[in-house]
């Protein structure tokens, strides 16, 4: 079944020479059934890129998804032009009475700004507080995984070393877990980041699960205890060549980066990467819309209800 998308948004030509089915509301409404509600908090500055990979993972299940996107009112992204965001992006004063089955939220670059030295994190705060009556799920992804933590538990992030930046090996915790259906025991994902999230922060609070983990990466994946939250921080939506781009990128700036780990064959750069993820973030995003969006949200968008907003 397809995903729901807009008219003429960019991702839908590259989405559909992929052979992915792409709706359009045209068609859309010629059908009698509900689709799922999502809306994308898009915080990266590569928008079409972020808009085309998480449409490419919400795209291969069974059901109709409507896609919406947001974008922050306090802070206008530079890297995208104005009139693509006006006609395709939305903002919170305009969706703050809906509601929604799923969110999701994106990262941004900011891993070594203070959250509270966020240009949009009030607006932010606003958002998240505001998804806990107003949306059934949130999909927390990597830099708006630490922010979700740090808001919603007061967890804050930590720093390491050096930057990891490469394809990691992940432990499943939780082999049960609908999240995992299809998985293998140990799955690989993509990492770029220098920050992370104590173990034992997770693990002491008892309103959180981890869920997954690498001996590198470390916390990968955590859920709260009533499945409304998660929390993801590896990339499984990444494009075989996302990782390349951003160490050429690094290279032309002369910060002279790390290869990548585990991602170029024999660590030679001139070489395209394997791609080894695909198939698993396939299986996160599919499961996660399935089974903790599509199986208990209302029928009646309407009467979602989550936890008491503060």
């Amino acid at each position: 079944m397809p995903i729901k998308v807009q008219q003429n948004l960019a991702a839908t030509d590259i989405l559909e020479n992929e052979n992915i089915f792409v709706m359009t509301e045209k068609r859309a409404i010629t059908q009698d059934i509900r689709p799922l509600r999502v809306l994308v908090l898009n915080l990266m500055p590569t928008k079409v890129e972020t808009e085309t990979q998480i449409l490419r993972k919400l795209s291969n299940t069974p059901l109709q998804i409507e896609v919406e996107f947001l974008q922050t009112a306090t802070y206008q992204s530079t890297h995208t032009d104005a009139d693509y965001l006006n006609q395709f992006y939305t903002t919170f004063d305009e969706v703050k009475d809906d509601y929604y089955d799923g969110l999701i939220i994106t990262g941004a670059p900011l891993e070594e700004v203070r959250y509270e030295d966020v240009e949009y994190w009030d607006e932010l705060v606003d958002i998240m507080k505001w998804s806990k009556k107003h949306v059934h799920c949130t999909f927390y992804l990597c830099w708006a995984a630490f922010a979700g933590l740090y808001y919603h538990y007061g967890i804050d992030r930590i720093y390491f070393n050096k930057k990891i930046s490469g394809i990691y090996s992940h432990r499943i915790l939780n082999k049960k877990s609908p999240l995992f259906r299809g998985f293998d025991d140990v799955f690989y994902a993509p990492h770029s980041r220098g920050i992370g999230i104590s173990r034992d922060d997770i693990l002491a609070q008892p309103k959180l699960e981890l869920m997954a983990e690498s001996d590198v990466a470390g916390v990968t994946i955590v859920k709260s205890e009533d499945s409304r939250q998660f929390y993801v921080f590896c990339h499984t939506e990444y494009d075989s060549d996302t990782l390349k781009k951003e160490y050429e990128r690094d290279v032309e700036k002369g910060l002279n980066p790390e290869i990548p780990e585990n991602y170029f064959p024999d660590d030679d750069p001139t070489r395209d990467p394997i791609v080894n993820w695909r198939a698993a973030g396939q299986l996160l995003y599919t499961n996660w819309i399935n089974y903790y969006v599509y199986q208990t949200t209302p029928y009646d968008v309407n009467e979602v209800q989550n936890e008491p907003e503060d």
